[in-house]
């Protein structure tokens, strides 16, 4: 699984990374049927927080969220990303 992580008009700190480094913790479950795992972090007014999931059977799942905190935002997008992974993970393993 490669993480990728962008900031885009701020700098990404070091706590911040850990941070969600951390959360991502929660899904190593799943480290084995993802490919990549994009963030996209941009502050504007507040933080969005995207993340797409590239999955080795070539489906691909897209996650936003947006908070007036980082941190806030980093929760609320590893815990749809978390529903997302287990629902894919659903589908698939009914298709055999």
């Amino acid at each position: 699984m490669t993480v990728d992580v962008r900031s885009v008009h701020f700098d990404l700190a070091a706590p911040s990374r850990e941070y969600l480094d951390k959360k991502l913790e929660r899904i190593e479950y799943a480290k084995d049927m993802i490919v990549d795992l994009i963030f996209v972090l941009t502050k504007e007014k507040d933080f969005k927080a995207e993340a797409t999931v590239n999955f080795r059977w070539g489906t691909s799942a897209h996650v936003e969220e947006h908070d007036y905190s980082l941190d806030a935002g980093i929760d609320k997008l590893i815990d749809r990303l978390e529903q997302k992974i287990a629902k894919e993970k659903d589908k698939v393993q009914e298709r055999k």
